[in-house]
């Protein structure tokens, strides 16, 4: 039954061969790598007018200066992860830019950031986007965490079907949205410009705001800045694409840039000159939609493509986080099942574990957008400012032509998001603080792994011009584990003695029936004269402590004659999987302990039974 419900759900497998079938397109690469970065226009603009507002209307003016200063860091980093995708086109992003030029220390910062920070991309574009449905229908709001929850295991099912058919299904919202927004910012635009838009704007281009400060308008900027996220994943997954991969990665990096600066200028210029005020229940981009189209098809049909390109948003955090675990685990610093494709060729255990950590986050925050911004930030300009910095120290090395200049673009990059590390730390540390405990005990984690990894290939690596050492016993010494007389127990029985010089059987006794007990014991001699039933009591209804004690006794004695000592545990299978259920689970439970002796080896004998 599972096999088919996991064959509906996520569809026939995938030969390794077909592979090659699931590399991207520009096309489809945009819409499956570029939903995070675009859907942050949706609450970017948001962030910086709920700052501003705190002062008074009039501060409102300030949104176009810190919109550009946003825009600016958009050109430095896109020139940076353009360089990061030609000179490190494995994928990983800033964890191998990091590791590779600040040592490995720095890229498991840069990585820890980045695998917490893809939780988060799901987590606010969730929200977000459950936050613009209630907006529009406000009947459903107090179901949001619940339709948040549901969004994100939607969206890990869809990815758990394979990257081709993802980014077949995100085609429409992305594009949709992508028509609409230029549709509203031309329209808006052509209605100003014909002067059917009336000018609304609380204060003047330049005009003098009383009680303006650098530190107000820097913590509007670091709000602000939230729109730049996403933009690295493309770099992270550079593996993807269709050859010539550094290229297409490349340029689809730079069409994602020049449509984000259009729309997320586009929107702050239309929130300034109407005179936009951030409301509770009704979001910026609901109000100047309201404004340019009024409250008629095209405004619904704007909500409807934010909410579904802020759900979908979330892609890109499954597109870029299975990649880079793929690379941590690459490295002995994540569990190497993070290297495991699925049946549709994806890394599905870095998918679920995604999808996991979101749904966490959600639940933590109650499902509220504002409380994940000032903490998503982080995890994306940590790694930024490791990464633009680390490039630096690859063209001093490098060099090459126009190198300087190449290096002059990540030191602008590097510079802006240092400040943005201080100020998001001084301005909003009530909001950012658990990075300060996440962080250390990631890299610990990270460690742990690694140190674990090591040990492991250094006590089962085989030196070179060493013989492996080899155990060559006189003997053995097989226990075979009788719960009373059966069809499993007498083959098991047989087996034993086809394989062992010294076969025992062993038994658990209790007090609650002590004729059955010597009843069991007097079928097994009637039936095996030859082997040795020994009879264990239990007073307190354990059996596994004393099977323990049994076989350590056996084992010494045995290792004392040269002679190996093997457990066989008898059980019996169900024809169907659902029956395991209808029977209890003694032989794991004896397996699991006996798996804790150095000295045994433990071995399961399994009778299928036909009905």
């Amino acid at each position: 039954m599972w096999r088919y419900l996991k064959r509906l759900v996520i569809g026939k497998p995938l030969k390794t061969m077909d592979e090659g079938g699931q590399a991207l397109t520009k096309f489809k690469a945009l819409a499956l790598l570029s939903s995070d970065a675009l859907s942050s226009v949706a609450y970017g603009t948001e962030q910086i007018t709920t700052v501003l507002i705190t002062l008074s209307a009039a501060a409102l003016m300030y949104q176009l200066y810190v919109a550009a200063l946003v825009l600016v860091l958009l050109f430095a980093i896109t020139m940076s992860y353009r360089q990061i995708i030609r000179a490190y086109p494995s994928g990983g992003g800033a964890y191998v830019v990091a590791s590779t030029n600040w040592g490995r220390p720095a890229g498991l910062v840069a990585g820890g950031s980045l695998l917490v920070d893809y939780m988060l991309t799901v987590a606010v574009s969730v929200t977000s986007g459950t936050e613009a449905i209630t907006s529009a229908i406000p009947a459903l709001a107090n179901y949001q965490v619940l339709i948040a929850v549901l969004i994100v295991i939607a969206i890990m099912a869809l990815n758990l079907r394979g990257m081709r058919e993802s980014a077949s299904f995100l085609t429409f919202p992305v594009y949709f949205f992508i028509i609409m927004i230029i549709g509203m910012i031309l329209w808006g635009v052509m209605n100003i410009a014909s002067g059917n838009l009336t000018y609304h704007a609380s204060a003047a281009v330049g005009a003098p705001v009383q009680g303006m400060t650098l530190v107000l308008f820097l913590r509007a900027f670091s709000s602000g800045s939230s729109s730049l996220t996403g933009v690295e994943a493309i770099s992270n997954a550079v593996p993807n694409f269709k050859r010539p991969k550094r290229k297409n990665a490349a340029n689809t990096l730079a069409i994602m840039s020049l449509v984000l600066a259009v729309f997320f200028g586009g929107i702050t210029y239309l929130s300034y000159y109407l005179g936009v005020k951030p409301q509770v229940d009704n979001t910026v981009l609901s109000q100047i939609a309201t404004a340019v189209f009024g409250h008629g098809l095209f405004y619904y049909l704007l909500q409807l493509s934010t909410a579904l390109i802020l759900a979908v948003a979330a892609n890109t955090g499954f597109s870029a986080f299975p990649i880079l675990a793929y690379n941590l685990a690459k490295d002995k610093f994540l569990p190497h099942a993070y290297m495991d494709r699925g049946d549709r060729l994806g890394y599905s255990n870095g998918i679920i574990s995604l999808a996991v950590g979101a749904i966490a986050l959600i639940f933590i925050f109650h499902g509220k957008t504002t409380l994940l911004i000032p903490l998503y930030a982080v995890g994306v300009f940590v790694p930024f400012t490791l990464s633009q910095s680390g490039m630096i120290i690859h063209w001093f090395r490098e060099r090459g032509q126009w190198w300087w200049m190449k290096a002059a673009v990540n030191l602008l990059g590097a510079l802006i998001s240092i400040l943005l590390v201080i100020f998001l730390f001084l301005l909003h540390f009530g909001n950012v603080w658990p990075y300060l405990i996440v962080m250390p005990l990631l890299l610990y984690m990270f460690y742990r792994i690694h140190v674990h990894y090591n040990r492991v290939a250094a006590q089962l690596r085989v030196v070179a011009k060493e013989k492996a050492a080899i155990h060559d016993y006189d003997g053995a010494t097989v226990i075979v584990l009788v719960s009373n007389v059966t069809r499993v127990t007498a083959q098991a029985v047989n087996y034993a003695r086809s394989i062992g010089d010294y076969v025992i059987a062993m038994h658990v006794s209790f007090d609650e029936n002590p004729e059955k007990e010597h009843k069991t014991a007097a079928e097994f001699k009637e039936t095996f004269p030859d082997v040795r039933f020994v009879d264990i009591h239990s007073s307190y209804r354990s059996i596994a402590t004393p099977t323990l004690r049994f076989c350590d006794v056996i084992a010494k004695r045995a290792a004392e004659r040269n002679f190996s000592t093997t457990v066989l545990v008898p059980q019996f299978v169900p024809k169907k999987p659902w029956q395991n259920i209808l029977h209890n689970q003694t032989s794991l439970r004896l397996r699991a302990v006996l798996n804790s002796r150095e000295n045994i080896i433990v071995s399961t004998y399994n009778y299928h039974l036909k009905e």
